[in-house]
């Protein structure tokens, strides 16, 4: 089998670091304590209601490994409720960028559906965020930042970037 040549080597993927894989779950807490048992992670924050998305959110953390993000519906408008009714699951990837309206403009002009145009995120400190569809069933997340609003301090782990 031939592999496909790569491509990257431009500015915009240049620019792409995956920052967290996001999952959807009805609950965060029960998901944060089996994921906890099961693969050792642990809470970097406190849940965190995003009212632009209407979810919940709770990052969770563990050293040498991407974050997981995890996400509930926050009310029963949420339109994540119809994913998380069917079992839920991988939600999103999540890439920070240098700029999120620069990565959203030139991703758009390579064809990509911009599903949520950037706009303050409250799980980042209100730093903008957008979402994106690239086809294959993929949504990605962009950001900017690294910030976390509700940040659990003692669950820092150093090694992480």
């Amino acid at each position: 089998m031939t592999m496909p040549e790569n491509r990257g080597g431009d500015a915009m993927s240049d620019g792409l670091r995956l920052d967290h894989v996001a999952v959807a779950v009805r609950s965060v807490e029960a998901a944060a304590d089996r994921l906890g048992k099961l693969l050792g992670y642990t809470p970097r924050t406190e849940k965190v209601t995003n009212t632009r998305q209407q979810v919940n959110v709770l990052f969770l953390c563990k050293p040498g490994s991407l974050d997981i993000k995890l996400i509930e519906p926050s009310s029963e408008e949420s339109p994540l409720w119809k994913f998380v009714k069917t079992g839920g699951g991988l939600h999103h990837l999540c890439f920070r960028v240098p700029d999120v309206q620069s990565a959203c403009d030139e991703m758009a002009a390579r064809g990509v559906r911009v599903i949520a145009p950037p706009q303050p995120g409250e799980a980042f400190d209100d730093q903008l965020i957008a979402f994106l569809y690239l086809g294959l069933g993929l949504n990605v997340e962009v950001i900017d930042t690294d910030e976390r609003r509700a940040r659990i301090v003692s669950s820092e782990p150093e090694d992480l970037p």
